[in-house]
């Protein structure tokens, strides 16, 4: 009966090969589902993607830019850099159908080294970073209804931000499925508010609310390093355009979903942004916009007056949204990390009863609630923003490298090779900007956490220490049983 079944899966995985590099022999009868089909995926990026960032966002990059046209700008701008990042990553995921993002294509083009580095950073910054400070809007919206008049107090957002990190994480590591049906519903309830917003300022301006935007580009400050924050910050609210690159395994026919949800979802993503950040100046100055604790709310105090509850209770809902497919996404990259032995052999376990990696979500949940204790939003979204870029451009130009060192490889998607060097030049200019136009210390701190694993990677994974690995069987096969979680690669008997 296990062969057969044995040589049923293994007739399929020929099937479906088709050339594709690194596809590591799959796993026969333990292996995540192929479930996200393209309405999911759709829903997945705009679920992703319209979170937090579109309601505490705009404060920070007119902030840089100081008038309302370069800020408009900067929003279009960064809509269109996400669209050609997320073209080569469509490139890259339909050559290589792996789960884990930039991991697996890092790994193919320049090694390990640089994958691990990435998923060093990826899985102890930048993606635990990200989901705290989500996790952390969504807490200050839900409880500012309960406060008028002042802030919430900073322990009850932090225990309600901490309480949404593990209800989302439990319900991801329960079922891909369950998983999936809630970003639906939640991206569906953020659709609603971002329509309300944007259909109140077009009702606005054809009323002749245009004042705030005569002489848009006055007193604008533009410089290389305002420029580069402004965009951090509006990059930020458009993070999550690679996440489908995270969950390609489990993607049907990713071939043909994966670049059409890309070319739906993004540019969607981008003219909602526009718009809302045009809705918000029809009622608010400039001044006014910066003086606003929270932007959306004092826009539906202004607009929606009797009913202006309904704009923190909507953007609590688009938050928690946005965390659920920041953890969906992410919990896979824990996985393939494990997978590949570059993290505890553990996290690459499937749990036998969900098909969902759990131990790899229940990690990615605790680091998260780390990064909650400290809570500094701004100062987070920099230098989340600082890391992310090195290795998006580090994976672009990966893009262009095995163009020339991989060309036997099956490209159903090929792109202009000037898309990748554009997004290539972008990214350089995005890291090396504020370090040269505005040093910080703390930019020195990042570069050198990312290169210290360098020295785990030559301990742990390159010289596989014995009294590591001692120490390491014990804990993994406690978690093992206490998880009911099985190895991936190998077949149950």
């Amino acid at each position: 009966m296990g062969e057969e079944n044995l040589r049923k899966r293994k007739g399929k995985d020929n099937r479906e090969e088709d050339g594709q590099s690194i596809q590591s022999e799959k796993p026969q009868t333990m292996n995540l589902q192929k479930e996200v089909g393209l309405i999911s995926g759709i829903c997945m990026i705009v679920g992703t993607i319209i979170g937090s960032g579109i309601f505490i966002s705009p404060k920070s990059v007119l902030a840089n830019v100081g008038a309302v046209g370069p800020c408009l700008t900067i929003w279009a701008a960064c809509g269109v850099l996400a669209t050609l990042g997320a073209l080569c990553f469509a490139e890259l995921g339909t050559m290589i159908t792996k789960s884990g993002g930039e991991y697996p294509y890092l790994m193919e083009a320049f090694g390990p080294i640089p994958a691990y580095l990435f998923s060093w950073t990826s899985l102890l910054v930048a993606k635990p970073s990200s989901f705290a400070i989500i996790c952390l809007s969504f807490a200050e919206y839900a409880s500012a209804p309960f406060y008028p008049g002042c802030d919430p107090p900073q322990v009850v957002i932090k225990c309600l931000a901490a309480a949404a990190i593990v209800v989302i994480a439990i319900v991801n590591a329960l079922s891909v499925k369950l998983g999936s049906y809630l970003q639906n519903i939640l991206t569906a309830a953020k659709m609603i508010i971002v329509t309300i917003i944007i259909v109140a300022g077009i009702v606005l301006l054809a009323q002749g609310k245009t004042e705030n935007f005569k002489d848009s580009f006055k007193d604008s400050k533009i410089s290389l390093s305002s420029i580069s924050l402004a965009f951090y910050n509006g990059l930020w609210a458009y993070d999550g355009w690679n996440q489908l690159n995270y969950i390609t395994e489990e993607l049907k026919n990713p071939y043909r979903n994966l670049p059409l949800s890309i070319i739906i979802g993004i540019p969607l993503v981008t003219v909602c942004y526009v718009l809302i950040n045009v809705s918000y100046f029809t009622v608010m100055t400039s001044t006014e916009l910066l003086q606003s604790q929270a932007v959306a709310v004092t826009f539906g105090d202004r607009v929606l007056y009797p009913a202006s509850w309904i704009v923190p209770l909507f953007v609590a809902f688009s938050t928690i949204g946005s965390a659920n497919g920041n953890c969906f996404t992410a919990g896979r990259l824990v996985y393939v990390a494990g997978r590949e032995g570059h993290m505890l052999k553990v996290l690459s376990y499937i749990s036998v009863k969900r098909l969902t990696p759990a131990p790899a979500i229940i990690f990615y949940a605790a680091i998260a609630i780390i990064y909650i204790i400290p809570g500094d939003i701004d100062t987070l979204i920099n230098y989340f923003s600082f890391a992310v870029w090195i290795f998006y451009g580090l994976t672009v130009l990966a893009l262009i490298v095995m163009r020339f060192t991989r060309r036997e490889l099956r490209r159903p998607i090929r792109i202009p090779i000037v898309i990748p060097i554009i997004v290539t030049l972008v990214s350089i200019l995005l890291v090396l900007a504020p370090i040269i136009s505005a040093p910080e210390l703390a930019y020195l701190y990042c570069v050198l956490f990312i290169l210290s694993g360098l020295i785990f990677y030559v301990l742990f994974v390159h010289f596989k220490f014995h009294w590591a690995q001692k120490v390491s069987k014990p804990i993994t096969m406690h978690l093992q049983m206490l998880l009911e979680a099985v190895p991936a690669e190998e077949a149950t008997e």
